[in-house]
């Protein structure tokens, strides 16, 4: 799953983003109003974290061009204005939540597990495809029954296939999903994770393969029906 974090502070940008990543989210940061908006235009989020004291654009003017950008990617106030007003006005101006600097990470990720769980959101499904079951809400798999386990792209790009069982992913919708515009993949990047899971899934019994398709993409799908 991919997130933007919107946040000036570079040192607190830096250690947020750490702890994020170490939960397996792919993030991009940025530290403007105008960065923000260019890069929710450029690539689809799971959901944002938004700072509202930015140096170029009023965070709640940001907020009203993301939410034009996309209505449903749930967005996360993150700032120090901390009165109950400010609070009111910022979730009244479309937040899906809102939390006060300073703050836990352990909080934050808890925030974002909870618009990702809402209706419409990244988490609290189960995604089956022929025998392999995958628990978005505490990222397990299940193969054949028995607990499968997964590197931290490996778990991503199995996500991914299973939530578009059936249909056909191009190298632009992975790149998206799987790389921060901090980490650009290498040429074979993708071709190589696709080898290692594809051969996972077949060393641990899954019934489902992933099937390249010359000049088109990849399709997942299972091979025991």
């Amino acid at each position: 799953m991919r997130l933007l974090y919107v946040e000036d502070n570079d040192r607190l940008a830096r250690n947020t983003c750490a702890s994020l990543q170490a939960h397996d989210f792919v993030v991009d940061a940025v530290s403007t109003g105008a960065d923000a908006v260019h890069s929710a235009q450029s690539y689809l989020y799971d959901a944002i974290i938004l700072d509202l004291g930015l140096p170029d654009m009023d965070g709640l003017e940001v907020l009203d061009s993301l939410k034009r950008v996309n209505a449903d990617t749930p967005v996360i106030i993150c700032t120090a204005r901390d009165t109950l007003d400010e609070r009111i006005t910022g979730l009244d101006a479309g937040s899906d939540d809102y939390i006060v600097k300073p703050f836990d990470v352990s909080e934050l990720m808890a925030r974002i597990r909870a618009v990702l769980r809402r209706p419409g959101g990244a988490l609290g499904v189960q995604l089956v495809v022929g025998n392999i079951r995958f628990d978005s809400a505490d990222r397990s798999v299940l193969v054949a029954g028995q607990p499968a386990k997964f590197s931290r792209r490996e778990l991503a790009l199995l996500e991914l296939f299973m939530r578009r069982k059936g249909r056909i992913l191009s190298r632009d919708v992975i790149d998206n999903a799987l790389y921060g515009f901090d980490e650009p993949p290498t040429p074979n990047a993708i071709e190589v994770a696709i080898h290692r899971l594809r051969k996972k899934l077949a060393d641990i019994g899954a019934s489902s393969t992933i099937h390249t398709l010359r000049g088109i993409g990849y399709l997942m799908e299972d091979d025991g029906q």
